[in-house]
């Protein structure tokens, strides 16, 4: 399904200072996989938690701990990048080839296996060493074509259809008119099963589950 609304989906860039410490990661991946799923972009969140723990890693290993850092995300082409800044322009990152008794010189052999590509870009006083991860995306601001959505734009359009809300507008602006008509429908619906007899917020809660089990398998 291709995607006819150019700037569907609003990717802002995102920055995330902390100190490089061993026990950091594991929030910094839980951060990671958060907002690839408010981006749309579950299906790569695997391959970004990885380049998170490797990018810590080599910051760690070879500038040393407690190091003042940055995590930076943002969308570059529909290449996800994902980027760590720290003040060291001198230790750059080497690619090796580790052998089955080597104790180090995997995590850029990770990186590099995982991403579409990645480098460094060297700053007066920081570097900043950047992987690409390819994406479904057929624009930088698209979704990912998935039944699901399909399923659900069909469901809005008749819904706007059968209100009188029939607004074509285009990028961002048609965003927000599809994202009240959803608001909208969503409401109805809950109007429908009181209605029935149901309880409105058991039929959130199991929707919300629905919603969070489907993420897990994107």
């Amino acid at each position: 399904m291709a995607n006819g609304n150019d700037g569907c989906v609003r990717r802002k860039p995102w920055e995330l200072p902390f100190l490089a410490e061993p026990e950091e990661v594991a929030a910094l991946r839980r951060v990671m996989r958060l907002h690839l799923r408010l981006w749309g972009l579950s299906d790569v969140a695997d391959a970004a938690e990885i380049c998170v723990s490797e990018l810590v890693a080599n910051v760690i290993r070879h500038v040393g701990a407690g190091t003042p850092s940055t995590l930076v995300v943002e969308m570059n082409g529909t290449h996800l990048r994902v980027a760590l800044r720290d003040p060291d322009t001198r230790a750059l990152p080497t690619l090796l080839s580790a052998g089955p008794g080597d104790e180090s010189g995997r995590g850029l052999a990770m990186l590099d296996a995982v991403s579409e590509r990645w480098g460094v870009i060297l700053g007066a006083d920081s570097k900043l060493v950047w992987c690409d991860l390819a994406t479904q995306l057929d624009s930088p601001s698209g979704h990912v074509d998935h039944p699901r959505v399909a399923r659900s734009e069909a469901c809005l359009t008749l819904y706007a259809t059968s209100t009188g809300t029939t607004d074509c507008a285009q990028g961002r602006a048609g965003v927000a008119v599809q994202e009240e008509a959803a608001i909208a429908l969503i409401a109805d619906l809950l109007y429908w099963l009181c209605a029935h007899g149901c309880d409105p917020d058991e039929a959130l809660d199991r929707a919300q589950m629905h919603f969070e089990a489907a993420l897990t398998v994107v």
